[in-house]
């Protein structure tokens, strides 16, 4: 365990100084911004999904919680914005305690598809409610906090490094407690964990609610730092399914997986975007820009990242059930 810990504060230094030598880019600065995000929720969801084994569809709902919970706030008050980030904690809990009375009932698909439901009722509550914005949304503006320049990229990015590096710990202390043993064999066998006398309904709640905080402060941030939010942007069920995918690409249950996943996908996603395959082919020389293939790569590729992510995930489920993270494990015992 004390090289874990060693592990995470040599990351989070690191990652800190990664500004520093990237000067003031905010092309990249944007880019790392989001693998930290993803990074911070993927980590988040797999306290509940990779230690108690609960595949929650519905994460999307605590990350649009913190978002519009703060933006309400913010725009509706003068509230200071760490009470508006621990008011959106407290509604993303809520909401996880109410999802948990319904869908810890429930067990495999049925449980998949509760979760669905309960972040849909969300999303389609906020998309006609006229305090949220509707389906035009809520835009943010004159934010201020301390002397921080909210309009620069740089807090935002130490911000979602010290939520990452939060939730890193988090994880870490859950998975080696009491609690975490107790998730880890409710993930194992869930009838055989209750007749050893653990509360399911109890611990599997406790995951989620940890899990829905996080992911709402992530939340919270995101909203600041776009400074507009609709429920398309927010509350999506895309969103939840690149939170998961993310996991099990990287590996699901351990530590570091979520991180990998992150910086894998995010950087897939960015190359797809602006066409870096194409940009490769015509500037070695194998195709021009005027060529049928160079077009179809720039008017279709840009948009093929949900695609391209889930080949890779059934690729790593048939070759990698333990993902990337667990081929490198595996070639290290070899």
């Amino acid at each position: 365990m004390t090289k874990q810990w060693t592990g995470i504060a040599t990351f989070a230094a690191l990652a800190a100084s990664v500004p520093f030598f990237l000067g003031d880019n905010p092309y990249i600065a944007d880019i790392l911004i989001t693998m930290l995000m993803m990074a911070a929720l993927a980590s988040a969801w797999n306290i509940v999904g990779g230690y108690a084994g609960q595949f929650s569809f519905g994460h999307a709902a605590y990350f649009g919680a913190g978002a519009y919970t703060t933006s309400i706030l913010l725009t509706a008050s003068s509230i200071a914005l760490p009470l508006c980030i621990g008011a959106g904690i407290l509604a993303a809990s809520l909401i996880a305690l109410l999802t948990g009375a319904i869908v810890f009932r429930l067990r495999g698909h049925y449980f998949a598809l509760a979760s669905i439901a309960v972040a849909e009722i969300v999303r389609l509550t906020a998309h006609n409610l006229e305090i949220t914005g509707g389906a035009q949304g809520l835009l943010i503006t004159d934010i201020t906090f301390g002397n921080l320049d909210l309009n620069s990229k740089e807090p935002f990015y130490f911000a979602m490094l010290f939520l990452l590096v939060t939730t890193l710990a988090i994880s870490l202390l859950v998975r080696h407690s009491r609690a975490g043993y107790f998730l880890l064999a409710i993930r194992e066998d869930q009838d055989a964990a209750a007749s050893l006398g653990i509360n399911l309904y109890l611990w599997k709640n406790m995951a989620l609610v940890i899990s829905a905080a996080l992911a709402s402060v992530a939340g919270s941030i995101y909203a600041v730092y776009i400074r507009f939010i609709d429920t398309s942007a927010v509350l999506s069920l895309r969103l939840s399914i690149e939170i998961i995918l993310t996991t099990i690409i990287g590996g699901v249950g351990t530590l570091w997986g979520p991180v990998l996943g992150a910086a894998l996908l995010v950087s897939l996603a960015e190359a797809l975007r602006s066409n870096l395959a194409g940009e490769l082919l015509v500037n070695s020389g194998i195709i021009t820009e005027a060529s049928p293939i160079e077009s179809f790569l720039k008017n279709n590729l840009a948009h093929a990242h949900v695609l391209v992510y889930g080949i890779i995930t059934v690729l790593c489920i048939l070759n990698l059930p333990k993902g990337i993270l667990g081929l490198f494990r595996r070639k290290q015992r070899t």
